[in-house]
């Protein structure tokens, strides 16, 4: 039960912590609710810096949330731009692809092979000797995005997840149908960049 407060904020200890949020009175689990549905509200991430701001609380405790909210089940993926529960297309097939790279210009062909067929690139993932299957949230659905990506690794002089494993990694992609996915791996292949078990 939420009760309005105008300037007091009040702190407890375990589920019964209450904040004022907007001179709303918040316990714990009341907050995770609406952790819930602000990220559901939204198609793009959110920074937990934002996160906290609008719920008053220290951005610590967004990232206790966010993990405990996990721990139940919730599907949240912290991506480097923000936290997101990822909206899947039910009319769209779920399709990974295995491909190789080895610098940004073919990350750049790769990725728009598949954004130009209709696809939605929603991860990249690897497969690390040590640490097992490593993933990375993209959500790449048009040339912008591509752009963007390419642009962020550009800027802070950073390696792709690939360079992990020789440029080898998978991607999960969205597409509407088998034929896209097949025109998909087909450009892939003559453009040299799929990788075939």
């Amino acid at each position: 039960m939420q009760k309005n407060y105008n300037c007091v904020i009040f702190y407890g200890r375990g589920d019964k912590t209450a904040v004022l949020t907007g001179g709303i009175l918040m316990n714990t689990e009341e907050r995770r609710e609406e952790i819930i549905n602000i990220l559901d509200s939204f198609k793009d991430p959110i920074k937990g810096t934002k996160l906290s701001e609008k719920l008053d609380v220290s951005r610590q405790v967004i990232v206790q949330d966010i993990a405990i909210l996990r721990a139940e089940g919730y599907d949240i993926l912290a991506t480097p731009i923000g936290y997101i529960i990822p909206k899947y297309d039910t009319g769209k097939i779920l399709k990974t692809v295995v491909t190789r790279h080895h610098n940004v210009k073919e990350v750049n062909e790769e990725l728009m092979i598949m954004v130009d067929n209709g696809a939605r690139v929603i991860d990249v993932i690897v497969e690390h000797p040590i640490y097992g299957e490593v993933q990375g949230v993209l959500n790449i659905s048009c040339k912008k995005d591509v752009d963007a990506f390419v642009e962020r690794i550009k800027n802070g002089k950073i390696e792709f997840l690939s360079a992990l494993t020789g440029g080898e990694h998978i991607h999960t992609i969205e597409v509407s149908d088998e034929e896209s996915f097949k025109a998909i791996e087909s450009e892939l292949k003559k453009e040299g960049y799929l990788v075939e078990e």
